[in-house]
């Protein structure tokens, strides 16, 4: 007899989020070791960077393999996967904060003014930051339409968080690439549903 598990059990969630943490766990390890290289405050920010986007994206790609797969149990890990995509970006922006310009608001000011892909970053966080809030069962009753359309804010946030990386990396464009592919193809996915059920 094969038991069926439900990805909305708390043993899978508290199992994923053990591993979705891991990555900040061993980069809080290696900064304490001081094994981060030459330059752990860039280090730190580019791995909370990344899998903040990679989060996002396998947030994105949940409805979609809900359809193709059939497999309906993947939409209560959707909510999860934005919310771990939240808290890394939340820890990308306070490295960038407290170790990076040390509390500076005008430092702050001046970076997002003048550098394209700070300012491209920054916005996508602010842009999370609702969408984070309104996560819960109770502000989807409460907001009803209005939740859907807030949270359609993830296609620009994905859109706006691949070119920060874009813009950051400069030279090997490999990652970036690969992000962007990837990204195209689940945007392009949901508008082909679209034009396919008119």
């Amino acid at each position: 007899m094969v038991m069926h598990v439900s990805l909305d059990s708390k043993l899978v969630k508290f199992s994923l989020l053990i591993l979705f943490l891991l990555p900040l766990a061993i980069t809080a390890w290696r900064f304490y070791q001081d094994t981060l290289g030459a330059n752990p405050v860039e280090e730190m920010t580019h791995i909370t960077g990344e899998w903040s986007l990679r989060l996002l994206l396998i947030t994105l790609s949940i409805s979609p393999l809900r359809r193709l797969l059939k497999f309906n149990d993947l939409i209560h890990l959707r909510r999860m996967f934005g919310l771990l995509s939240f808290f890394y970006a939340l820890c990308h922006f306070l490295i960038y904060l407290v170790f990076d310009q040390w509390f500076d608001l005008m430092l702050i000011i001046e970076d997002v003014w003048e550098r394209p892909y700070i300012t491209v970053g920054f916005s996508a966080f602010v842009l999370l930051i609702p969408l984070a809030i309104t996560s819960t069962d109770k502000m989807q009753a409460m907001l009803q339409t209005a939740w859907v359309k807030l949270h359609k804010l993830i296609y620009l946030i994905s859109i706006l968080a691949i070119l920060h990386f874009w813009w950051l990396v400069k030279a090997d464009l490999l990652e970036p690439i690969i992000y962007a592919s990837i990204l195209a193809l689940l945007l392009g996915y949901r508008v082909y549903m679209r034009i396919a059920s008119f």
